[in-house]
């Protein structure tokens, strides 16, 4: 089964398909001898058909959709499983090397983080502990933390070896506080509480959905977010990776504004949102944090 950044793309694809499968059986039965079709007739209404498409070839029209040739379009960590699939997609709205989607994929396993403190022993990282879990509730602008990949949401599972589930947001500090100064090191999953979604702008440059504070407050009828699932009441974390945490509503709006077509925008729900920030401070979050564009 493939996966679809949109259903947008969901719904090219399938018309593409559907194209290449409408050309193939208009070849294959320019192709077919007389004699075939009388045998096709007798021995079941596809056999004929079915044998000549065995060896159809798939350049049609001097488009070349081999899985060599398609391969070549998408970005190297999803051709291995990709090619494992029986379904391949043909074509899709989102670009195979879309740098928004890319930056803002929530990858499902562990990364390990290595950083090391500043001249005044901090990482940039403020944590909150919730549900015997400890999460990453602020990345200061500049800081270790920013520059290694941390991000709002990121769940730390251990720190410097030691499996941190259980603890206090007071013993943790303790331990990064305590930890050698050259060298900290957490394993690290990406915001398990969050989930990304990929819209398509329309031609007013709108993708359907309007927020207050960072909080979505209701869905265009029939726009992509609505086609994608947004949800009321979900905080925006991130538009194409951009942390927007903190920013008024006009600063992220024209970072959504200046996306390119398809945007890809990371939300949590509301009660997720408010337990991570309620100890920090909006002041604070809105002058400290982190908004820069993740690299590659």
């Amino acid at each position: 089964m493939s996966l679809y950044p949109s259903l947008e793309d969901q719904k090219v694809d399938q018309m593409a398909h559907a194209e290449v499968a409408t050309a193939a059986v208009a070849q294959a039965l320019q192709n077919v001898p007389q004699a075939a079709i009388e045998q096709a007739a007798t021995s079941g209404p596809y056999a004929g058909l079915l044998k000549e498409l065995e060896g159809f070839d798939t350049s049609l029209g001097g488009l070349d959709v081999s899985e060599s040739a398609l391969a070549l379009h998408m970005p190297k960590d999803h051709v291995a499983s990709w090619l494992a699939t029986d379904y391949k997609p043909l074509a899709t709205i989102t670009k195979a090397d879309d740098a928004g989607l890319a930056r803002a994929a929530i990858r499902q396993g562990v990364r390990p983080v290595t950083l090391a403190k500043d001249s005044e022993g901090r990482l940039g990282v403020a944590i909150d502990a919730w549900d015997k879990g400890i999460f990453v509730a602020f990345v200061w602008a500049g800081s270790a933390a920013a520059l290694g990949g941390l991000r709002f949401g990121d769940q730390i599972l251990e720190i410097n070896g030691q499996a941190v589930a259980g603890w206090t947001q007071k013993q943790t500090l303790k331990v990064l506080r305590e930890a050698d100064p050259k060298r900290v090191q957490f394993a690290v999953r990406d915001r398990p509480m969050m989930r990304t979604i990929t819209m398509q702008k329309d031609s007013q440059n709108h993708c359907g959905f309007i927020f207050k504070q960072g909080l979505i407050k209701s869905i265009v009828q029939d726009s992509s977010a609505a086609r994608n699932g947004m949800l009321i009441n979900h905080q925006i974390i991130e538009v194409n990776g951009q942390c927007t945490v903190g920013l008024a509503d006009k600063d992220a709006l024209a970072i959504i504004q200046a996306a390119p077509q398809t945007i890809t925008v990371t939300i949590s729900p509301s009660f997720v949102y408010n337990h991570l920030v309620k100890k920090i401070g909006f002041s604070k979050i809105r002058k400290w944090m982190d908004h820069s564009v993740p690299e590659l």
